[in-house]
C-alpha cells in the first residue's frame, strides 16, 4: 500500500519567533527526511507518531513531546491516524532547550496553550494575550523534565532480536528467561542489558511498548477488552489498570477525549 506523503512546510526564515502549526494527518502517512533552521516541538495529541531523529528512533504518547533541535534531520510515519501540534522556535528560543533530540514531559498548561491556538488557528500570536501565551509555553518548555527517549531502542544484536520480536507482537508473555534462552545468553546477562542499554526493566520496556500499542488499536472500534487480550492481559480489568496508570484516564476516557481534541 502507498504511504501518504506529509506536507513539510518550507520557509525562508521563519515568519515569527514562535510559530505554531496544526494538522489531522491520516494513517498509513509519513514525512521524508529533512532538516529547518530552528528548533521544533512535535506533539501527537492524539495517536502515536514514529520519529527517525539523528539516527535514533522515537515513539512518545500525548503526555510527551517529541524536542528538535535547529540543523538535526528527522522524519517521521505514523500507521494510525494523528491529532498534531507542532510549535518552531528560532535559535535565540532555543538556548535554554537540549541540544540533542530529546522527549520532553509536557505540562497541563503547555498542552492547554497548544490545544487552545488549534482551536482558534493561530500560526503567529498577534494580540498581547497571545504573546503572553506563547512566552508561558517558551517558558514551560524550558522547565520540561527531559527523558532521552519514552520507548528507547539499543543495538546490541541479541536485544535488538528481542525488542524487534516485541514490537511484532506486544502481547507475547514470555518471560525474560525464555528470550534470554532464545538469544543464548543467561537470563542474568539479558536482564542487565536491558538496564544498561536502555535505562529500565525488561518489565518496563514491555509495558510502554503494550501501551504506545493500546493508543493505535484504540483508533479501531475494537472493544477494550478485545485490545486488552491483543497487548497480552488476561482481563480486561488488568489491561485498564496498567492504560490508566500510563494515561491518567481509562481507555473509553481516552476514546471520547480524542473527538475534542
Amino acid at each position: 500500500m502507498r504511504k501518504n506523503l506529509i506536507s513539510v512546510p518550507e520557509f525562508d526564515a521563519l515568519p515569527a519567533p514562535v510559530y505554531f502549526r496544526y494538522a489531522e494527518i491520516d494513517a498509513d502517512s509519513h514525512a521524508q527526511a529533512h532538516c529547518h533552521a530552528w528548533g521544533s516541538l512535535d506533539y501527537v495529541a492524539h495517536g502515536v507518531m514514529r520519529y527517525e531523529v539523528a539516527g535514533q528512533r522515537f515513539m512518545s504518547p500525548p503526555q510527551y513531546a517529541l524536542w528538535i533541535p535547529p540543523h538535526t534531520e528527522h522524519s517521521s510515519y505514523n500507521a494510525q491516524a494523528i491529532v498534531y501540534r507542532s510549535v518552531y522556535l528560532d535559535v535565540a528560543h532555543c538556548q535554554h532547550l537540549p541540544s540533542q533530540p530529546v522527549t520532553l514531559a509536557i505540562s497541563d498548561i503547555l498542552k492547554a496553550i497548544l490545544s487552545d491556538f488549534a482551536r482558534r488557528d493561530v500560526n503567529i500570536p498577534q494580540g498581547e494575550a497571545d504573546k503572553r501565551l506563547a512566552h508561558v509555553l517558551v517558558d514551560q518548555l524550558s522547565q520540561a523534565s527531559v527523558h532521552q527517549c519514552y520507548l528507547p531502542y539499543a543495538n546490541h544484536p541479541g536485544l535488538g532480536v528481542v525488542l524487534a520480536a516485541l514490537q511484532h507482537q506486544p502481547g507475547d508473555n514470555r518471560p525474560l528467561g525464555q528470550w534470554a534462552a532464545q538469544v543464548h545468553v543467561s537470563e542474568r546477562t539479558l536482564a542487565r542489558l536491558f538496564v544498561r542499554e536502555l535505562g529500565m526493566s525488561f518489565g518496563e520496556w514491555r509495558q510502554r511498548l503494550r501501551f504506545l500499542a493500546a493508543i493505535e488499536a484504540l483508533e479501531s472500534p475494537r472493544s477494550v477488552q478485545d485490545i486488552g487480550f491483543d497487548m497480552g492481559y488476561s482481563t480486561a480489568s488488568a489491561f485498564i489498570a496498567m492504560f490508566q496508570r500510563q494515561a491518567g484516564c481509562t481507555p473509553e476516557q481516552y476514546r471520547r477525549q480524542a473527538r475534542h481534541v
